[in-house]
């Protein structure tokens, strides 16, 4: 897909990956539909878009919610005319161990509150996105799409993120040499691989991007002993970029015999 002109929803672009990718497909002449929650952040990145050569529209939307996506993707395409791509970014965490057993005591456990707000925007928010802009691209009548999710390398499953990497998992197609045990016991066919064998015909491709640790306003913020060992882990020594991940979206977008894989841009590490 040649990005100039196109027009492509970034969901959670208010900061961080979502920022760095609206960015960069706006500097490929695409123009972004940016949306987030916090309206100062769009505000921000739709600046940022302009900067890089290319138009931008902020829309505040939760994408947890059925009736706000649907009002979201009818709002881009009335607005820009059709719809071609969507970033599937948008993703929260709410971390905490399954249970915290100290001196022969139940100390905490993860809520069913905190289980429930991860999978509604990184499960449920992917799936109702995917399925509007498919629609929406259908019903615009263009003649190439792309949907691409981005996962992380958390879907093996981080300490104190139960809920998390349940949710990861779940976005990487079946197969996958490194998917978790419990991605392979099909909770649910991977919606990249089946998105890919569905909207083929149609031309629709589909891609998922799994970072590893990158630098953002989280990870800038963490003590720097925290940080010090994340970079030891990491085999180049070094966080990646927003920069990082922008481009292998780029990728997925540009290369026309890309579909329902996986590329994880995480700096080896596994």
């Amino acid at each position: 897909m040649d990005l100039n002109n196109k027009v492509v929803v970034v969901t959670g672009a208010g900061r961080g990956l979502g920022r760095g990718i609206a960015e960069a497909l706006a500097s490929r002449g695409a123009r972004i539909a940016c949306v987030d929650l916090n309206e100062d952040d769009l505000r921000d990145t739709v600046a940022r878009c302009a900067r890089a050569g290319g138009e931008a529209k902020s829309y505040l939307a939760n994408v947890a919610r059925e009736d706000e996506v649907t009002a979201l993707f009818d709002g881009v395409v009335a607005d820009f005319g059709a719809l071609h791509g969507l970033v599937n970014n948008a993703g929260i965490t709410r971390d905490g161990l399954l249970v915290k057993f100290k001196d022969g005591e139940l100390q905490s456990s993860m809520s069913l509150q905190q289980w429930q707000a991860v999978i509604d925007v990184n499960l449920t928010g992917v799936f109702l996105c995917g399925r509007e802009a498919a629609r929406c691209m259908l019903e615009s009548g263009v003649e190439e799409g792309v949907i691409v999710n981005i996962s992380s390398i958390a879907r093996q499953g981080s300490f104190g993120q139960t809920n998390y990497a349940a949710t990861l998992t779940c976005l990487v197609p079946e197969g996958d040499p490194v998917l978790s045990p419990a991605g392979r016991q099909r909770l649910a066919k991977a919606m990249a691989e089946v998105w890919a064998r569905e909207l083929a015909r149609f031309n629709i491709r589909t891609g998922v991007v799994a970072p590893g640790t990158i630098n953002t306003d989280m990870i800038a913020a963490m003590k720097p002993e925290a940080r010090d060992r994340l970079v030891s882990s990491v085999p180049l020594k070094r966080l990646g970029e927003p920069e990082h991940i922008a481009r292998s979206v780029q990728f997925i977008f540009e290369n026309d015999y890309f579909t329902g894989r996986v590329i994880e841009t995480d700096g080896g590490l596994r």
